[in-house]
């Protein structure tokens, strides 16, 4: 497994998932757009690097500069949808060789690779999960299978005894990620980083759509 800041990027993501821990931090600095300088509300778009993996805060009009395929960078749309007909069991984790009840699937455009994504400590561990059952997933679940690359992601929750399988937009699984970073104590993360994870998937069914 590889050790990696937030998702790949280097200066400007972990900029940016500064930038969204301080939302919740309550923080009143001025955000400004990272392409033209412009203030950005503080719920604001998102441009994803493919090549890179940073991730860019960007005002609605230079985000839909970027609404096109091929594209250097790609505007991510906002999504937090349950798959309420998704269930991976214990059985069928274990032969993802995933060594944690929270993670996130994307897959790279360029290449067709699929990644799982670990938060924890230092960001975030990027592992592959085993290709012959990743396709065995998405085969029992077409819902998976359609998501799609570089800009949403699978997001898995099984801390606690949990079982929530969510289509999420990549931005939402750099916030989790720049959270859990803060509050994370000793190997497990400790009852803060527990109790932020419980938070966080709380208000993501709030604001979810299907």
């Amino acid at each position: 497994m590889k050790q990696i800041p937030t998702g790949e990027g280097a200066a400007g993501t972990l900029q940016a998932l500064r930038r969204f821990a301080s939302l919740d931090a309550g923080a009143t600095a001025v955000e400004r757009c990272q392409l033209c300088h412009a203030v950005l509300d503080p719920r604001h778009e998102h441009l994803l690097e493919p090549d890179t993996r940073d991730l860019r805060c960007a005002c609605t009009a230079c985000a839909l500069l970027f609404a096109f395929p091929g594209a250097r960078r790609v505007r991510v749309a906002h999504r937090a949808e349950r798959l309420h007909d998704v269930h991976l069991d214990d059985s069928c984790w274990a032969t993802l060789g995933v060594p944690a009840g929270l993670a996130f699937f994307t897959t790279r455009g360029a290449t067709g690779e699929i990644f799982a994504y670990l938060p924890g400590a230092g960001g975030a561990t990027a592992t592959r999960p085993r290709a012959e059952a990743w396709t065995a997933v998405c085969e029992a679940h077409p819902a998976i299978a359609d998501i799609p690359p570089d800009v949403e992601a699978l997001l898995v929750h099984r801390v606690d005894g949990a079982s929530e399988h969510w289509r999420v937009s990549i931005d939402l699984c750099h916030r989790l990620v720049a959270l859990l970073r803060l509050c994370w104590r000793g190997p497990s993360g400790g009852p803060e980083a527990r109790a932020l994870v419980a938070r966080f998937f709380a208000e993501l069914g709030g604001g979810a759509r299907g």
